[in-house]
């Protein structure tokens, strides 16, 4: 006879009981494809968010630059008659209310039109951007070597050397060169490698006969001096191009590069406590493999991540560096168009550039996205 006290169903295998994980129950092409649909959807909504960002700088613009007034007001009042600033404020159609203004400003902007200066016979800012902005990024091209040259070794060093002299003068070193003005540097630069010791131009992106040649014989002419210089296939032009970028660039790099130091000092020593590093030491990993392949590349994390801020901030230090040392780039001829009160160049400059801060920080959030898996959720 069948016993009565058994259970009337079937006994679960303790192996079946227990539910999987979900990352568990996942083959290795689910856990992939799962990955990558949380990198596009990250780089989806970053890309997304470029349009309001865009939107809010130029409109900080547009209405800042109304505070004194309309361009033409500001630029011709008192220097000429009252029916003179009229006919112009008419042909310009800053006679109409702001509101029609602001959306025909925006509505120019969808389609490449960032208006016309007043003060350069009727030129185009599109044509100010692309005659002038290759300089500002070979600029900035420069001073990003002098960053990342200085700054990261000198932040490694720090690192390995904590609270020694090294670690002392290089903090110290950083701090100096984040607080000093760009303006301050430069002049220094100038004084001692240029006046004292005769080593460096201070002034112009080439010597004049080569800007004349590299302006009107290369083709097709990138505005990029070293890269025309390299297409003419002078290895005298080529020298002298790199010697007038070196005290611009070590200005404006500095800047960033005590920047690069305290961030890559502060991360690199919060990764050598971290608990896979013990692990590595106590394995018997050699100290300078420790830091090599473990602890440095994930210090660099924070250095990638900081990247788009710094490249605003070099935008705006452009403005004095390539004031300093007469550098032609769109920092120079803002500041030209601000002394003439110029105010639509500078609006649609200052648009511009907020458009190329945007994008490069995408870019930056792209990159962060590809070495750091963990900004994706």
């Amino acid at each position: 006879m069948p016993r009565t006290d058994a259970p009337s169903h079937a006994t679960t295998p303790p192996e079946a009981a227990q539910p999987k994980s979900a990352a568990g129950s996942r083959d290795p092409s689910t856990r992939q494809t799962s990955r990558r649909v949380a990198l596009l959807r990250y780089l989806a909504v970053r890309f997304v968010l470029i349009i309001p960002t865009v939107w809010i700088l130029v409109t900080l613009v547009f209405f800042l630059m109304r505070l004194t007034g309309d361009p033409i007001t500001a630029m011709l009042g008192g220097k000429a008659s009252p029916a003179e600033v009229a006919r112009r404020r008419h042909e310009a159609g800053f006679d109409r209310p702001l509101i029609v203004q602001y959306g025909d400003y925006l509505w120019k902007i969808l389609h490449g039109d960032f208006g016309r200066s007043l003060t350069s016979g009727n030129r185009t800012i599109a044509d100010i951007l692309t005659t002038y902005g290759p300089a500002t990024i070979e600029l900035v091209f420069w001073a990003l070597i002098v960053a990342f040259a200085v700054g990261i070794p000198l932040g490694r060093l720090a690192a390995r050397r904590y609270n020694r002299l090294a670690d002392i003068s290089i903090r110290t070193f950083a701090i100096l060169f984040y607080a000093a003005p760009v303006f301050f540097v430069a002049l220094v630069l100038k004084l001692i490698f240029g006046h004292w010791l005769g080593w460096l131009p201070i002034s112009g992106r080439a010597s004049v006969q080569t800007s004349l040649a590299l302006d009107s014989q290369v083709s097709p002419n990138t505005r990029v001096y070293l890269v025309n210089a390299i297409l003419y296939g002078d290895p005298g032009m080529i020298g002298d191009v790199l010697k007038h970028a070196v005290l611009p660039g070590l200005a404006l790099g500095l800047l960033t590069a005590g920047v690069f130091i305290r961030l890559v000092r502060i991360n690199l020593l919060q990764t050598l406590r971290a608990d896979f590093v013990t692990a590595a030491r106590a394995r018997g990993v050699a100290e300078g493999i420790v830091v090599r392949k473990h602890a440095f590349r994930n210090a660099l994390i924070p250095v990638v991540t900081v990247m788009g801020m710094q490249i605003a901030l070099m935008l705006g230090g452009a403005v004095l560096t390539e004031t300093s040392f007469e550098w032609q780039g769109l920092g120079y001829w803002l500041a030209k168009y601000l002394t003439a009160r110029d105010f639509v160049a500078v609006q649609g400059i200052v648009a511009a550039i907020a458009v190329v801060v945007a994008l490069a920080s995408f870019v930056v959030d792209v990159i962060n996205a590809l070495i750091d898996p963990r900004v994706r959720y």
